[in-house]
């Protein structure tokens, strides 16, 4: 049984919030009756440097590189250059898609990128509203209206993963979604 939780995993870049997102996502789906949807980041590796990141629907597993150094683009974030285009055609039918077919809604990450997308930012209110559980990752420090907006909801519990708590943070979630600690 799943409970009609919404849970925001922040932290620091690098503290693991999509390593903690991914090790819930492996135990919700473990016994097989639970249908998640939704959107991952990930980030595209050279060697030990991260040149940019891909968007995958965890449905369907449609993914685009959405931001790159190798991108020329009005928004830059760092030396990557993002393409909202291409983060649009995977997250956000990613994202209603999950609302309407999926038990738990994933949105990973409501990060500096991808509120530059005014259709992305409009699919995270939407799915806000929608009364099934969700995780979502969200930026530590942003001040975006989106972030504080999510910050402020009643209805959503932010918890912070940490190098320290990364481990056990996974479980604590999985024991808040499925109601066994609440």
């Amino acid at each position: 049984m799943i409970s009609d939780i919404k849970i925001g995993i922040t932290g620091l870049p690098g503290a693991g919030k999509t390593y903690a997102l991914m090790k819930v996502i492996e135990m919700l789906e473990a016994p097989g009756d639970v249908k998640i949807g939704g959107m991952i980041d990930e980030p595209l590796m050279e060697g030990h440097h991260r040149v940019g990141f891909t968007c995958r629907d965890l449905m369907t597993g449609k993914t685009e590189v959405f931001a790159h150094v190798d991108y020329e683009s009005r928004i830059m974030v760092g030396r990557i250059g993002v393409d909202v285009s291409k983060l649009e055609s995977v997250a956000v039918d990613a994202i209603m898609n999950a609302c309407e077919e999926c038990d738990i809604i994933v949105i990973d990450e409501v990060g500096k990128m991808e509120v530059e997308s005014e259709k992305f930012v409009q699919a995270v209110r939407d799915a806000l509203d929608f009364d099934k559980p969700m995780i979502l990752t969200l930026h530590k420090k942003s001040r975006n209206p989106l972030l504080q907006d999510i910050r402020r909801r009643d209805d959503v519990r932010i918890l912070e993963v940490t190098p320290t708590n990364r481990n056990l943070l996974p479980h604590k979630i999985y024991r808040l979604m499925t109601g066994e600690n609440s």
